[in-house]
């Protein structure tokens, strides 16, 4: 893609994020997902076995003679660290759009909507060999700097020991000690995947201890036909991330087994998002990305007005 291409695309992008997005996400929010920060709010009366008595407000204890607690808001700044997948599996795509630029496009409607709070955003990214690491930066020119080295990096290739998903949230976590936001983007699919929805994913680990510190939202792209196969007699199949090639053919009893596997691999992702405490959305290929973003943040939204009612 040339860089005038480049450019018009990311501008695009962002018109796109901003006219969508924008108004309609953030409202009262300082964040793009509710919850609790670290900058003090109002007072309110303290609640026996549900609020923390770290968080006691004492002088307007002292004052009423009735226990309180300050709340907390979400911060005015924070530092949003993503971590892409650009692995070869994201190279693929049978609908709208390729699951990779579909990567691109949740970094970039998060990126968009932070730095126009003022956060600063940064990135790591799996490809081929390495995990590369883009500094965390404040302001529209280095949001795109970002996403261009996103868009120009040449299609994923076959390497002899690649890190995976559980090594990238390992190096999130342990070079990035600051709390925040951290948004996770892959299609969350393992070399020897276990479709048992009970047992614990590689990566579901690193996860969770990422999910100690920060706000984590895991975004899994998916793109139609990896959750069923077409009708369409013998067909050559290549392994992206071992370039392996294998003919089968696709009778009804293969499409039917194949679909229960991928409904078993989905339902273990979710689950194990589930367990290790983190936001899951779903981003499909074939469906309108950016109405599944504002739908996904709207219901957080309510749940967690709903939470602070009910308590």
């Amino acid at each position: 893609m040339s860089p005038t291409t480049a450019e018009q695309a990311l501008r695009r992008l962002e018109l796109t994020v901003v006219r969508r997005l924008d108004g309609l996400l953030h409202g009262a929010h300082q964040g793009l997902l509710p919850g609790a920060g670290s900058e003090a709010g109002d007072s309110r009366v303290y609640v026996p076995g549900e609020d923390d008595v770290r968080r006691m407000d004492w002088n307007v204890t002292a004052r009423t003679t009735v226990p309180h607690v300050r709340d907390l808001v979400a911060d005015r700044e924070l530092e949003t660290w993503a971590l892409a997948d650009l692995s070869p599996s994201m190279d693929f795509g049978t609908a709208d759009t390729d699951k990779r630029d579909l990567v691109i496009a949740a970094v970039a409607a998060i990126g968009f909507l932070s730095s126009r709070m003022g956060d600063r955003f940064g990135a790591l990214v799996l490809h081929d060999e390495y995990i590369h690491r883009m500094p965390a930066r404040t302001g529209r020119p280095a949001l795109y700097g970002l996403l261009h080295s996103l868009m120009d990096a040449p299609r994923g290739q076959v390497v002899a020991d690649p890190p995976d998903l559980a090594e990238g949230l390992d190096v999130l976590s342990a070079s990035r000690r600051r709390r925040g936001m951290r948004l996770v983007v892959s299609d969350f699919l393992d070399a020897h995947p276990d479709l048992d929805p009970d047992a614990e994913r590689p990566w579901e680990r690193p996860m969770r201890r990422l999910a100690a510190r920060h706000q984590v939202l895991a975004v899994e792209v998916i793109d139609p036909r990896e959750l069923e196969l077409p009708d369409v007699g013998r067909v050559a199949f290549a392994d992206p991330e071992t370039g392996k090639v294998r003919e089968v053919h696709l009778s009804p009893k293969i499409r039917q087994a194949y679909a229960e596997a991928a409904a078993l691999q989905r339902e273990s992702t979710r689950l194990a998002l589930r367990r290790a405490g983190v936001a899951h959305l779903v981003l499909r290929t074939d469906r309108d990305w950016v109405f599944d973003v504002a739908q996904f943040v709207l219901r957080q939204r309510r749940m967690s007005h709903v939470h602070r009612k009910v308590t």
